[in-house]
């Protein structure tokens, strides 16, 4: 049996997109290492996707960014980058981490803290957060001064001061509270968005 594990990371940031990433591996597999995203120093979450994209049977990583964001609300751009990812690969079962399921012809089981019980999970978790932060260091250069290679766009206060000073940039969440308010009717139309493979 083929089990994916699909999770996502960039819910709560300003900027950026939500990514979210699928990996799959035969039933039984154990590797003690590969625990959480969140519990991993970025040099061990590192080492750990080539260890993931050697051990996979399959692994796919997608991001939905800003614009659809706005579109859907982060709650369904987050349900469809994981639908997105797990469409990429074969697997006979899902296991999504929290407790919302996502829109998939294969069977498939939530799992509130999913990430801290199934290998599969974690490893997708690992997967879309190096991603993600790789980048967010390239829109770091992209559009200076707001320290996204610092806090991959989640809300510090750096962040939320830069917001106020510079205004919101073009990969900012136009709906999310910190960005809206500074909103002017210059910045118009938010017209990038990311994907991979």
């Amino acid at each position: 049996m083929l089990i994916a594990g699909v999770d996502e990371v960039g819910r709560g940031p300003l900027a950026g997109p939500v990514v979210a990433a699928a990996a799959v591996f035969k039933e039984g597999y154990i590797n003690p290492e590969i625990k959480d995203s969140k519990k991993l120093s970025q040099k061990k979450r590192e080492l750990l996707v080539e260890v993931i994209k050697r051990d996979a049977v399959a692994w796919s990583i997608v991001s939905v960014g800003h614009t659809r964001i706005l579109k859907l609300n982060i709650r369904e751009a987050s349900r469809l980058a994981m639908a997105l990812a797990v469409r990429r690969v074969k697997a006979d079962l899902v296991l999504v981490d929290g407790n919302v399921e996502i829109e998939t012809r294969l069977p498939q089981r939530t799992i509130i803290g999913g990430d801290n019980l199934h290998v599969e999970i974690s490893a997708a978790s690992i997967l879309a957060k190096v991603w993600r932060d790789h980048l967010m260091l390239v829109l770091d250069k992209k559009y200076p001064g707001y320290g996204f290679s610092a806090h991959a766009g989640y809300p510090t206060k750096f962040h939320r001061e830069a917001v106020q000073r510079l205004g919101p940039c073009k990969v900012h969440r136009e709906a999310f509270r910190g960005v809206k308010e500074f909103i002017t009717k210059d910045y118009g139309e938010v017209q990038i968005a990311f994907g991979y493979r």
